[in-house]
């Protein structure tokens, strides 16, 4: 069973909501962005605390992340519901691919997970090594 493990809320102030959860629940920051996010974890779900774009962008939650063992199983089930498994930029530290649900609300799916930062490009050469000690074996 895929497991919740993020959940990204967008805020005016990063600072003053990541210094909220520190305090009132023990939470520790384990990424920031100089100015923009910043992702907290409680030791099981990642929070990510995102600067909102522009004054008129509301505040709240942004999107949820799923961790999986399998991301082509993840995609073959949206075709079902006609909804693309999109890769995520390469910048993007916790989560691989991104899709929608039918109401719209947007979800994150992980097979690294989202306790470390891990860009697309240490992904890419793991999977070089993989494939390489496979060959060799």
């Amino acid at each position: 069973m895929a497991k919740i493990r993020h959940l990204a809320i967008k805020t005016k102030n990063p600072e003053r909501l990541a210094g909220f959860y520190e305090d009132v629940f023990g939470m520790k920051r384990i990424h920031g962005e100089k100015g923009g996010a910043i992702y907290m974890s409680d030791g099981y779900l990642t929070l990510a605390l995102l600067r909102n774009r522009g004054e008129a962008t509301p505040s709240g939650i942004n999107h949820f992340g799923f961790h999986v063992d399998n991301i082509k199983d993840v995609e073959d089930k949206l075709q079902k519901f006609e909804e693309p498994l999109v890769q995520r930029p390469a910048n993007r530290p916790f989560a691989e691919y991104r899709a929608m649900d039918p109401d719209g609300n947007l979800f994150d799916v992980s097979a690294h997970g989202y306790d470390e930062a891990e860009l697309q490009e240490t992904r890419d050469k793991r999977s070089r090594e993989t494939r390489k000690d496979k060959v060799s074996s």
